[in-house]
């Protein structure tokens, strides 16, 4: 029994809010369960200098974390004066996995930025805030091309993320915190919408698991990311 009283290829209540921060080209707040993550797209007529003159777009992202996001206060890195090991490696994971449905000469010479702030953490936050920030990109996609910038949205397809493991002997799909600080082994799954695979983030928490298991926790994968898309469309009324 997982302690949520899911069953085990369940996705948490799942809710996506566009067109909350109001000053954003393109924004969502995203809800799984507990965790909750603000995602704004921010449009600048600029890319970094090593793609000047190049013809082709970026797309970049920073994360960060509410001090009390999660359970006890944490830090802002900005009073520490730098970030964590973790924060960067999440935020290029998000870059990443957003890149890999755009097509970057379709944007022309321009930068689009997702800031995604976590503001309730209960696991799950990098895949919340990469299902998130591909709405928010979209939206900020589509207010350029009414404004006549760009003359199509340069979306190549879609992208989410899920988080799956292995808790008390059984694979699981979508852990909340729970389950992920006990879990036997934990994964994380970014997928496009046409089946590709971006990233894989595996780790066995206590002994090896096996690769009839890895299996298996890919299945739950594509089963909760097919359910995000959906999220995703409807969000964005497709």
């Amino acid at each position: 029994m997982r302690p949520s009283g899911r069953a085990a290829d369940a996705l948490r209540e799942v809710s996506i809010t566009t067109g909350f921060a109001r000053h954003a080209e393109g924004s969502c707040l995203i809800r799984m369960g507990n965790t909750e993550v603000l995602c704004a797209a921010s449009v600048e007529q600029r890319v970094p200098p090593f793609l000047r003159n190049t013809g082709l777009g970026w797309v970049t992202a920073e994360y960060g974390m509410l001090p009390r996001a999660t359970h006890t206060r944490g830090d802002r890195e900005a009073a520490r004066g730098k970030q964590s090991g973790r924060t960067q490696e999440i935020q290029r994971l998000i870059g990443r996995s957003l890149r890999a449905v755009v097509d970057r000469a379709g944007m022309g010479e321009m930068q689009i930025t997702l800031d995604c702030d976590v503001l309730n953490a209960d696991g799950g936050t990098r895949c919340a805030a990469i299902t998130g920030a591909w709405v928010a990109l979209s939206l900020a996609f589509r207010h350029l091309v009414k404004m006549n910038v760009i003359k199509a949205v340069p979306l190549t397809g879609q992208v989410a993320a899920v988080s799956c493991g292995i808790y008390d002997g059984t694979p699981v799909l979508d852990l909340d915190y729970d389950e992920d600080s006990s879990a036997d082994a934990d994964a994380n799954f970014v997928l496009t919408g046409s089946g590709g695979i971006v990233e894989i983030q595996g780790t066995a928490e206590k002994t090896p698991f096996s690769e009839a298991e890895f299996h298996n926790l890919m299945a739950l994968a594509r089963q909760g990311t097919e359910r995000l898309f959906a999220f995703q469309r409807q969000a964005l009324g497709d």
